[in-house]
């Protein structure tokens, strides 16, 4: 078994249900009807999670989920779904600050509470998933060399599908001043942000573990600052040791910087294992992606640390991609197909096309992509500090 997970529902419908779809993954469930009972089997048998419905008898979800909290040992949390068939905003606001995680509307597909389910076990007891196995720790940063490529939406979407691939992932929004992940995923800016990471005394797995966001396509989020005044409390400093902690946490952390060669961009370039330069085929991203290469050139990068990514690659610009590769004097590695209509109108209603329509031409070319990435074995990398070069 991978775990145990309580089931707090006294509909029989709703316990067949929940029964059948964890199971299937390996988990054994444990049921409960009402507060109290519920209470003692999470004292005694410690579920890695829970999954409350609000309208409990006697003693409703909320006010389970808060007694809970107020008894969890020091160091503990214990990852809590709340079921509720209301679909107002204020019922969530509530069930959020009574302690739950996540809150779910029934009726609800299982594969919305898989995705959910895994999202909080990554986040809260990582060692259960995917059978125990240890992270992988793979950092990627994914750099644009001219504004508008479409770098942010490629990270977004490509951490999606690894998650679809059974990966853990965590999108770590680089653009300290003006990231987009906030309105590209459609989270409220009072949501945390990397500057709550640093407040704190020591960074550590327990730390971030609070301060990342669940996303509904089981994505993790590490968001930047919700004023751009704010990124300047971020230091190149904190985000090395944020990386090399998430790494220990997740299979794959992916880092989404702008284009600004500054302290903490060449920092995160230093310690990913690989970087993708994301490109279209026009003249001046060419030129830029020409002194990118000799800026990678010149600090001492080892060969194959940096991969070309051409974004829109079926788009006719008059420049092909041999015509491309013979300018740049470096092979393209990937191609993402052109789909512009169905990238941006996902992005303006905040549903990355990998979650709402993953079926789609593009969303099947940028699968393809992810699961290129996860065949590639992993460099070997060396523990650096801050401002070292590989």
């Amino acid at each position: 078994m991978a775990g145990k997970v309580l089931v707090v529902d006294d509909d029989a419908g709703i316990q067949r249900l929940l029964q059948q779809t964890l199971r299937g993954e390996g988990y054994e469930v444990l049921l409960a009807t009402e507060a109290a009972e519920a209470i003692r089997i999470w004292q005694s048998e410690s579920p890695s999670l829970l999954l409350l419905d609000v309208t409990l008898p006697g003693v409703d979800g909320y006010e389970l989920a808060t007694r809970i909290r107020g008894a969890e040992p020091a160091g503990r949390h214990v990852p809590i779904i709340m079921l509720t068939s209301d679909r107002d905003v204020s019922q969530k606001v509530r069930a959020l600050r009574s302690g739950a995680d996540d809150y779910l509307v029934k009726p609800f597909h299982p594969a919305e509470l898989l995705a959910r389910f895994k999202a909080l076990i990554a986040r809260f007891a990582p060692g259960e998933t995917l059978g125990g196995r240890p992270p992988m720790g793979r950092i990627h940063a994914y750099y644009g060399a001219k504004g508008g490529v479409g770098t942010t939406t490629i990270a977004i979407n490509t951490a999606i599908a690894l998650r679809s691939l059974d990966r853990r992932v965590v999108l770590v929004d680089g653009n300290l001043q003006f990231g987009d992940h906030r309105v590209f995923m459609d989270l409220a800016n009072d949501r945390k942000s990397i500057v709550d990471a640093i407040n704190a005394p020591t960074i550590d797995a327990d730390l971030l573990k609070g301060v990342v966001q669940a996303h509904d396509s089981g994505v993790d989020l590490l968001l930047a600052p919700p004023t751009p005044e704010a990124a300047d409390l971020v230091t190149a400093g904190h985000m090395h040791e944020i990386l090399q902690v998430l790494a220990t946490m997740y299979d794959y952390v992916i880092v989404d910087i702008d284009k600004r060669l500054d302290e903490l961009n060449l920092m995160v370039l230093d310690i990913a294992e690989t970087i993708f330069a994301v490109m279209t085929a026009d003249l001046s991203c060419l030129k830029n992606v020409r002194l990118v290469l000799g800026t990678m050139g010149h600090l001492g990068y080892a060969s194959g640390k940096l991969k070309l990514v051409l974004n829109r690659s079926n788009a006719y610009t008059g420049i092909n991609v041999k015509s491309a590769e013979g300018a740049l004097r470096q092979p393209i590695e990937h191609q993402i197909v052109n789909e512009y209509r169905g990238a941006i109108s996902a992005l303006n209603t905040g549903a990355p096309f990998m979650a709402a329509k993953a079926d789609s031409v593009l969303g099947r070319s940028v699968l393809d992509f992810a699961k290129a990435i996860d065949k590639a074995p992993a460099r070997s990398l060396p523990q650096l500090q801050p401002g070292q070069a590989r």
